[in-house]
């Protein structure tokens, strides 16, 4: 197993290929048996706090690649740092960045970019998982089960004005409704504040405007490839009622599951119980395929 973040960047693929091209392309069948799994973490905190997650992914999916993508690792098109505002500019730097044929799992942020990376690579993904990520994170007309406007604005405002501090409660609101021992959970979110304050503030504001823009009922409706949602009952960033909303976006590849007793951290807290959730369904999954005559 490794979390190979930097390897990704490494990796120099073709934006050529139509988004389609894996309906047509003979190699298309070898991918689906790809064993390499890719996680994209939240806004702002990095890969350091799902590396448990990873680490027990690893233990049961034995023979798979586990890639904890690094954003800073992103490169923009002018060179440097990716930390453009444009969806389509992240989209773009991600399929540079990762291998066709990867499975592809996100918390939070991370979920929202892998749903709308898998539906841009279509055929060239053969499943995914996303971890507290919303359909729209930021409420708007038809979309009521998420943070309202007022809230995102005031927290992007405060982030630009006191980030330590803004980091601080964004933290806190993340490890509630998981941890139900007060020192635990103060710790959870010092640690949690302390990989925040080494993001760069251009790419956590770049990353605020993401979650602003995305909007993936959409998609979520025209991916054919299994799909797992997994959401938290005590979240406290992503409003419980999400888990049906997303529900009802889904074709029947598609599943949306509440964990009890959690928060927005649950891939944090309880990343034995998430990664067995991952890999069961990613088991399931290819056995599936298999049955039906493709490759696993």
């Amino acid at each position: 197993m490794t979390l190979a973040a930097r390897q990704c960047a490494d990796r120099q693929l073709s934006d050529s290929h139509p988004a389609d091209s894996g309906l047509t392309d003979p190699q298309v069948a070898d991918r689906h048996d790809s064993r390499h799994l890719v996680i994209l973490p939240g806004w702002a905190l990095g890969v350091t706090p799902l590396e448990p997650l990873a680490n027990a992914l690893g233990q049961r999916l034995p023979g798979w690649e586990i890639t904890l993508l690094d954003y800073a690792t992103l490169d923009a098109p002018e060179g440097g740092r990716l930390a453009g505002h444009d969806v389509d500019t992240w989209l773009a730097a991600l399929e540079r960045a990762l291998p066709d044929g990867a499975w592809l799992c996100g918390w939070s942020l991370g979920g929202m970019l892998a749903t709308a990376l898998a539906a841009r690579r279509v055929a060239r993904t053969p499943g995914l998982i996303s971890l507290a990520a919303n359909a729209c994170f930021v409420a708007r007309p038809g979309w009521q089960t998420a943070m309202a406007v007022e809230t995102f604005d005031a927290f992007r405002q405060g982030y630009q004005q006191a980030p330590v501090r803004t980091l601080g409660r964004f933290a806190q609101l993340v490890v509630q409704g998981g941890e139900t021992q007060r020192p635990r959970r103060v710790r959870s979110a010092r640690e949690l504040a302390a990989a925040g304050a080494q993001t760069p503030p251009d790419q956590a504001l770049a990353g605020l405007a993401l979650l602003e823009a995305l909007d993936l009922r959409a998609r979520l409706g025209r991916l054919s490839v299994p799909q797992l949602h997994l959401f938290a009952a005590d979240d406290a960033l992503v409003p419980c009622g999400a888990c049906d909303a997303v529900a009802e976006c889904l074709p029947a590849s598609g599943r949306a599951e509440r964990i009890a007793a959690a928060g927005h951290a649950f891939p944090l807290a309880r990343a034995t119980e998430t990664a067995e959730r991952i890999a069961t369904f990613i088991t399931s999954s290819r056995a599936e395929r298999a049955d039906a005559g493709g490759q696993p």
